[in-house]
């Protein structure tokens, strides 16, 4: 046989007690509470989804767009501009696959609202060159065997640039430093250095990435 159920009152009827009922009540009055503080908060929130428009200069060119406040500027250069040469990585800036520059900087692109590069030149691994016309850090590259997938390339590349436009005669040192803030899932650090070296050996002598 099942078990007896258990008095639940002192005049042994079975139910609610006195104490359940008001621990329930209690209890919904709370989460009422607390739904409506949740309510209050929301209804004062400003509205992060609205799409503003937003004037940005990539690569030389203007481009106004609506922009929602919370997309990442990789977001909108690859979704919207159409420039997949910036990758989607970890996503959370600490591989560096979406370096671009911002204003000669490089820049991790997942960590930079869009918004936040209005007013500024945004510069990404179109502006440098093409397949049938390397630019010098991408031609470096190639001839020292800088890659291997080649996922990390852009950023890899991009880094140097900036580093190179700041610096036109890095050393060695100055180069893993760099470089440090790129991650190369296949470890070909000793070329990537050799790569970025050729590169800064190959400049004008007038100043000047060729």
């Amino acid at each position: 046989m099942g078990r007896k159920p258990k008095d639940n009152t002192r005049d042994g009827t079975r139910g609610v007690s006195r104490r359940g009922f008001f621990t329930a009540v209690g209890a919904g009055a709370i989460g009422a509470a607390a739904i409506g503080r949740a309510e209050t908060r929301a209804a004062s929130a400003p509205p992060t989804g609205e799409p503003v428009k937003a004037t940005l200069r990539v690569n030389g060119r203007t481009h106004t767009l609506l922009v929602e406040p919370r997309w990442t500027l990789l977001y909108v250069l690859r979704d919207r501009l159409g420039l997949t040469g910036t990758k989607v990585g970890c996503d959370r800036g600490e591989c560096g696959a979406c370096t671009v520059l911002i204003d000669g900087t490089p820049r991790y692109a997942c960590m930079t609202l869009a918004l936040e590069a209005e007013g500024h030149d945004v510069t990404t691994i179109e502006a440098l060159g093409h397949a049938e016309s390397l630019g010098p850090v991408q031609r470096a590259f190639a001839e020292e065997d800088a890659f291997q997938c080649g996922y990390c390339t852009p950023g890899q590349i991009m880094a140097a640039e900036g580093l190179l436009r700041a610096n036109s005669r890095p050393t060695l040192d100055e180069i893993r430093i760099a470089m440090s803030g790129n991650l190369c899932r296949c470890g070909n650090y000793a070329h990537i250095f050799r790569a970025v070296r050729k590169a800064a050996e190959s400049r004008k002598p007038e100043g000047g990435v060729r």
